[in-house]
């Protein structure tokens, strides 16, 4: 498992969070990138790489083309949001995730935060203006997923976001804020929605959790959604050797999620989704793991999953050494992402 001498949420330790970078205006080039060739041993499709910006600054993406994409049928698309020290094409590495893309056939986006707006590359999902729909950080991303409909034919209903630490915590915003472009999240090792508003409260969140009630911020979280409120599938993941992130976070992700949820079925806060596991699953796949399981007693359908994995650090589960915080020991999370979104 590599490791880096930093964790990948260090807010206390951010120095340029609030500088506004001048890049240019948002481009979707048509061809192949070939700045990261040792990637393409991975995968057989093509990078496409551009920036984004809107007033609240810019923004650099890749995005991965499959080999098999041919414009001719729309096609879902996968959100991938890196955790702090990293960038795409190390989240792609370390992931696999366009491995998957290309044997399936679906568009992968990549946004990068960059040190100019964040000295450690993290997403600053701890700050009020990146946390609503229209603001900040969140209305980049969405403005990305915008620009590749515009340039690619994506099924709006399969478009899923799935992110690590820093990106897990920016994923369930997304959720939370654009659920007309995300339909279903992945989070692993993240912070529930508005877990934290400030940098210091940050520090404080991922040692221990959140001091906020998950009820509270499931009730903020569908209030955010609007007029465009739905339920909203969702995957979680965390390890219990993880000394980044307390796992504490990720239940009381699950909590927000499943009163979220609830109140978007039916618009009523009846207990059709809760946060009691309706079955759970045990397993070993390298490392042993539990699978806990949230229906809608409603409809009998499953809306929340949830793996506790034994053993595991700050680390993507499964993934490969070619990327940073990655653990190939233990179930393989991309694809378990990429069957739990339909993909």
């Amino acid at each position: 498992m590599k490791r880096s001498c930093l964790a990948l949420l260090l807010p206390f330790l951010l120095a340029a969070c609030s500088q506004q970078a001048q890049l240019p205006a948002a481009e979707l080039p048509s061809g192949p990138d070939t700045t990261a060739p040792g990637l393409r041993a991975q995968a057989t499709g093509y990078w496409v790489s551009g920036t984004y910006s809107n007033a609240y600054g810019a923004r650099y993406y890749r995005l991965w083309v499959p080999a098999s994409y041919d414009g001719a049928t729309a096609r879902p698309m996968m959100v991938m949001l890196h955790g702090c020290t990293q960038n795409g094409y190390d989240f792609a590495a370390g992931t696999r995730m366009n491995a998957i893309a290309d044997a399936r056939n679906f568009l992968v986006l990549y946004p990068e935060q960059g040190t100019a707006y964040n000295s450690y590359d993290c997403w600053n999902w701890f700050y009020d203006v990146n946390q609503h729909r229209g603001s900040g950080e969140p209305s980049i991303i969405a403005g990305m997923i915008s620009l590749v409909k515009s340039n690619y034919w994506v099924d709006n209903a399969r478009v899923g976001v799935a992110g690590l630490s820093a990106g897990a915590a920016m994923a369930n915003i997304m959720g939370c804020t654009y659920p007309d472009h995300i339909r279903r999240v992945a989070a692993f090792a993240g912070v529930m929605y508005r877990g934290a508003t400030t940098a210091t409260g940050a520090s404080s969140t991922m040692s221990s959790g959140s001091p906020y009630d998950p009820n509270e911020r499931g009730t903020s979280c569908y209030n955010e959604m609007g007029t465009r409120k739905r339920v909203m599938p969702t995957l979680l993941f965390h390890g219990t050797s993880d000394s980044t992130v307390s796992i504490t976070n990720t239940h009381q992700t699950g909590a927000q999620w499943a009163q979220t949820n609830d109140l978007a079925y039916d618009g009523l806060d009846d207990g059709d989704i809760d946060n009691t596991a309706d079955a759970r699953v045990s397993g070993t796949a390298c490392r042993s793991f539990t699978r806990y399981d949230y229906r809608n007693s409603a409809t009998g359908g499953t809306v929340m999953q949830k793996y506790i994995i034994s053993g595991l650090g700050h680390a993507w589960s499964g993934g490969s050494t070619a990327g940073t915080y990655t653990d190939p020991c233990g179930p393989d999370a991309s694809t378990l992402v990429a069957n739990f979104f339909g993909f």
